[in-house]
């Protein structure tokens, strides 16, 4: 008998290690977004290879963490979600005892490396809001919807304290996707909007000056084009010298002759446009295009709720990512320091990514067709 299930397990162990894990057309959609980022860094760091170096060591980190979660199956996920959430919200706490950064507690300091908590949240948030719907009936009711805006008010208030709006923002919109793929109703949805809406008033008196100077300055940036203009006057002149075929690779002049500021992280996208023009832009968006609508293919043919969700609240932010940071570069939305996914300079944030995506990988392993 004991000789039989000790069989047993070892077929079944084999069929897991040797079960297809990676989605395909994910994983070479990163790969060439991967390879892109790189490329571009290495022409707006001024041919650094350390700085590329760097991040490709990241992503190379990125990818194993991405290979090791897309081996744990969702439901094993869905049972330490809890766990990883409150860990997340205690380093929180800790960063704003022990935290580092220009300006704010943004950072821990581990020796070997600089990290951010904040980056975690990106992807606990909805893990614990998928993990809470995942057993109740669908779609929410108030008391539901009121347990998951606490879920998502404590690390995202906890962000915003440090002081970190940007990433304060993505984190509650990743919560937010969540909920709303849970088939909320539309009324419902658009009383939680003109709630919000409603608290902006409010919301305007407790942020920083300089926070209120970036979203005064977004309507007329030239009225200080020295000073807190400088950043999106830079950018545009970058973006729009482009024209429609870019200046080629390694011949971009703003971050060059240094007028355009954090060209390798929050302004890497004006150096690609720059570089590249409005066809490469095409191009590159066609390809995040590509990378959410796998993730959103991946949510349905999900097995349960709190895959479903899970997934589709990564896809979903994901697209919010590329679209705060290619508003910011052209000008449409304020600065916020967020990085353009994949392509912009970062550790902790290539890392967090490319982990979620193993979350989606495993999601895939699991989905409908199959065991």
């Amino acid at each position: 008998m004991i000789g039989v299930l000790r069989v047993r397990l070892r077929r079944f162990a084999h069929r897991v290690m040797t079960r297809r894990r990676i989605d395909l057309p994910l994983a070479a959609g990163l790969f060439l977004l991967a390879l892109i980022g790189l490329s571009t860094l290495y022409s707006a760091g001024d041919r650094s290879l350390a700085l590329v170096g760097g991040q490709a060591a990241r992503f190379v980190l990125g990818g194993a963490l991405l290979l090791l979660v897309s081996r744990i199956p969702p439901s094993v996920l869905r049972s330490w979600t809890p766990g990883l959430y409150a860990v997340s919200v205690a380093l929180l706490v800790v960063v704003a005892i022990l935290g580092e950064g220009r300006g704010s507690m943004r950072w821990l300091d581990l020796g070997v490396m600089r990290f951010q908590p904040s980056e975690l949240l990106k992807l606990t948030t909805p893990m614990m809001v998928a993990w809470y719907l995942h057993p109740r009936q669908l779609p929410p009711g108030w008391k539901d919807i009121a347990v998951v805006g606490i879920l998502i008010a404590i690390p995202a208030g906890l962000i915003a304290e440090q002081p970190d709006l940007g990433t304060a923002v993505l984190v509650a919109t990743a919560g937010a996707f969540a909920l709303f793929l849970s088939g909320m109703a539309w009324w419902r949805i658009g009383l939680l909007v003109g709630a919000v809406v409603g608290m902006i008033p409010i919301g305007w008196h407790f942020l920083h000056q300089y926070q209120r100077d970036r979203v005064l300055t977004l309507l007329n940036p030239e009225s200080d084009p020295l000073g807190n203009g400088w950043h999106i006057i830079q950018s545009q002149i970058a973006v729009g010298s482009g024209g429609v075929f870019g200046k080629g690779w390694l011949h971009s002049t703003q971050s060059r002759l240094d007028f355009l500021p954090e060209h390798t992280t929050d302004f890497i996208f004006a150096v690609f446009s720059e570089e590249f023009g409005l066809v490469g832009v095409c191009a590159l968006i066609a390809l995040y295009a590509f990378i959410i609508g796998r993730c959103l293919w991946i949510a349905m043919e999900a097995r349960d709720t709190y895959s479903r969700l899970l997934a589709g609240a990564i896809g979903m932010s994901f697209f919010v990512y590329v679209f705060v940071n290619g508003g910011m570069v052209a000008g449409m939305l304020p600065v916020v320091g967020v990085p353009m996914p994949m392509i912009s300079y970062g550790g902790t944030s290539a890392v967090s990514l490319l982990t979620g995506f193993g979350v989606l990988m495993s999601i895939h392993a699991n989905r409908k067709s199959h065991i």
